[in-house]
């Protein structure tokens, strides 16, 4: 099977700490992308997202820097997975984020590079921002 690579770059105007939780925190996952998360905090631990059609698991987990995972959709070939790293630092105006996917089926890259955009990156920064308001 062919693969490619997906490489983003977002920023936003919250602490990395913020961001970290959100994507790690069960409750905050599925606030900003409404759809059922079960996030875990555990190195090797077992996550799910997307109302289920995200699996994978927890490689590295640095909290506020770091979160590496395997990553899969439930209709992709069976057993493979993508590695999913996303790098935070903070910048003048919040955290900058570099997101890099591995190992994507060369048939999805532009739907789940899109998807990553349209269903977490501008989900993300609006949910965010409420909370500055609030």
């Amino acid at each position: 099977m062919r693969t490619k690579d997906i490489r983003q770059t977002v920023t936003f105007d919250a602490e990395p700490h913020e961001v970290y939780e959100a994507y790690m925190d069960s409750r905050k996952h599925s606030a900003f992308t409404g759809d059922a998360a079960r996030m875990n905090r555990r190195k090797g631990a077992r996550f799910t997202a997307g109302g289920g059609y995200i699996d994978g698991r927890n490689v590295e987990l640095v909290p506020d820097e770091r979160i590496v995972q395997t990553w899969r959709g439930d209709d992709w070939p069976e057993g493979h997975y993508s590695e999913t790293t996303i790098t935070l630092r903070k910048v003048k105006g919040g955290t900058r984020m570099t997101f890099v996917q591995k190992g994507v089926p060369e048939d999805q890259h532009e739907a789940i590079s899109d998807g990553w955009r349209q269903f977490y990156w501008e989900p993300l920064k609006a949910w965010l921002a409420s909370r500055k308001r609030a």
